[in-house]
């Protein structure tokens, strides 16, 4: 797997995930991609692979109650995953290191993320069996329609 991180994030992210073995792993401005619109980062994601890592949410995922109706995703056949770190706004350094690292640990247990959406925190209704955290994995697969996001729980 290969993180894309969004420069909305801090680059310590992509330095975390180079050091816990995910060798492909860049930040978005040292691709020299700062400044670019989403709809502008899409293609690059989708044509590069990347996992993206954003905080931007509802961006890339649309409304947390009507997920894939909306955002960059909602168009999107098939994507090898989407990371969206839902802190509050002005989420520091440290926010953002925990989030991601929880994400991580997840991924530790279920590396699938080939058309989902993994989110920490969540306004889930699920927790991690082994330390409660909540997060939530929203599947987009091409048995739905291609404009929706379904929970795959």
């Amino acid at each position: 797997m290969k993180f894309l991180i969004d420069e909305c994030l801090s680059p310590e992210l992509a330095k975390i995930a180079l050091e816990k073995g995910y060798g492909e792993t860049s930040h978005v401005v040292w691709m020299k991609l700062g400044g670019l619109k989403d709809w502008e980062l899409k293609p690059i994601i989708l044509e590069g692979d990347w996992t993206f890592v954003t905080k931007n949410s509802v961006d890339f995922r649309g409304p947390k109650d009507r997920p894939g109706t909306k955002g960059q995703y909602a168009d999107v056949a098939i994507h090898v995953g989407l990371i969206c770190l839902s802190g509050p706004p002005g989420m520091d350094l440290d926010m953002q290191i925990e989030l991601f690292e929880q994400a991580l640990a997840e991924l530790d247990r279920d590396d699938d993320l080939v058309n989902q959406v993994l989110e920490f925190p969540s306004m889930a209704r699920k927790s991690c069996a082994c330390c409660g955290t909540r997060f939530q994995r929203h599947n987009h697969s091409q048995s739905v329609r291609k404009d929706r996001l379904q929970a795959s729980w």
